[in-house]
């Protein structure tokens, strides 16, 4: 596999390739890339066949939007290249305020009609462009109703100015039923879900990919790496100056359990089989698994990406992937554990029956 062994995402007629450019570390910021390392990281992917560069307008307060788009214009790349955003997050007041409460414009974020139209009239005036390939709700905002967002993003789809759109961070039941409301009304439904997944985190298995399956959306993992946990560069031992990794943040705990560190080990194990960094194996068993679209990845640095798009060429073997699923089993919930074959049998009668798209 390469770059360019493109396939549609979801049950759509969407062609990316299987690793999507990630841009949240274009602009400024103190571990960001700057503008000639991100020109150099967009050439990079594009010259490796890439095509699928995914944004957002909270990244870098706008300004990796701006860069992507300067870049694709630069290179006359618009038609080549699957260009995807995202809207909900609110920029209107500094960090500190938003989550202490007051300070910004409530209209200025989340999924209800008012802000999607200015937040993706401001996203394509940055971009440079008059449309989006793709448009991402960045996350749900817990109250806007789901057919308001059905209904909205579809008439953009109508509209011309975004020719796809998809969910990022939200309840699987929310995605299911934007999908069963967009069938019943015959009009365009999300094509795709993006959602934290990794050897470290599959609890996303029990609900969202059995849900993306049923109605034809693709799977496009974030943090693959588990923000660089999976890399192996961290220790039991050394776990200083980690920032979210080791700390609170909004989409879960510490990456630093005894459970990870054991899932850590058996990756390095499979990695030193195949001769390959544990982060290229990591990505290889993401890219493998059922449901999965194209995975997101992020770099600040050509070497960074190059390693990453390494991963593409490799192949484990079944008895190398069914070590790390063993390893990295979640615990199953209710929900997943009424799929398991045991129970199967006890309602076939003792036969082992595969449902629809499972085999």
């Amino acid at each position: 596999m390469s770059l360019t062994d493109f396939r549609t995402l979801g049950r759509s007629g969407l062609v990316v390739s299987p690793l999507a450019l990630g841009t949240m570390t274009f602009g400024p910021g103190g571990w960001n890339a700057d503008e000639p390392t991100s020109r150099a990281i967009f050439d990079a992917y594009r010259e490796a066949g890439g095509n699928f560069v995914d944004t957002a307008d909270i990244y870098s307060g706008g300004e990796s939007e701006r860069l992507v788009g300067q870049f694709i214009k630069a290179s006359g790349s618009r038609d080549d290249i699957v260009l995807a955003t995202k809207f909900g997050f609110n920029g209107s007041a500094s960090p500190l305020t938003a989550t202490q409460g007051g300070g910004g414009n409530p209209n200025a974020g989340g999924a209800g009609a008012k802000n999607i139209h200015r937040a993706l009239d401001a996203s394509l005036r940055r971009l440079g462009t008059d449309y989006v390939d793709l448009y991402w709700m960045h996350i749900w905002d817990g109250v806007t109703p789901v057919d308001e967002i059905v209904q909205t993003l579809g008439d953009l789809v109508r509209a011309g100015k975004i020719r796809y759109y998809a969910f990022s961070d939200m309840p699987a039941w929310l995605a299911m039923k934007a999908a069963t409301i967009a069938t019943e009304r015959r009009i365009p439904g999300p094509i795709a879900m993006q959602l934290e997944y990794s050897l470290v985190a599959r609890d996303v298995e029990a609900e969202h990919i059995p849900a993306a399956r049923e109605a034809g959306m693709g799977v496009m993992p974030w943090s693959p790496l588990a923000g660089g946990f999976l890399t192996g560069k961290y220790t039991r031992g050394n776990t200083a100056d980690t920032g979210r990794l080791s700390g609170a943040n909004p989409f879960g705990d510490s990456k630093f359990v005894d459970r990870n560190w054991d899932i850590l080990d058996a990756l390095k194990s499979v990695a030193d089989e195949v001769d390959r960094p544990p982060a290229q194996v990591a990505l290889a068993w993401v890219m493998a698994r059922p449901g999965i679209g194209s995975t997101l990845v992020g770099a600040r640095t050509v070497t960074q990406l190059e390693s990453n798009i390494a991963a593409t060429s490799i192949r484990l073997s079944a008895q190398q992937m069914n070590r790390l699923d063993d390893a990295s089993a979640p615990t199953l919930g209710f929900s997943a554990s009424l799929a398991q074959p045991m129970i199967r049998r006890m309602i076939f009668g003792g036969h082992d029956v595969v449902g629809r798209g499972e085999a």
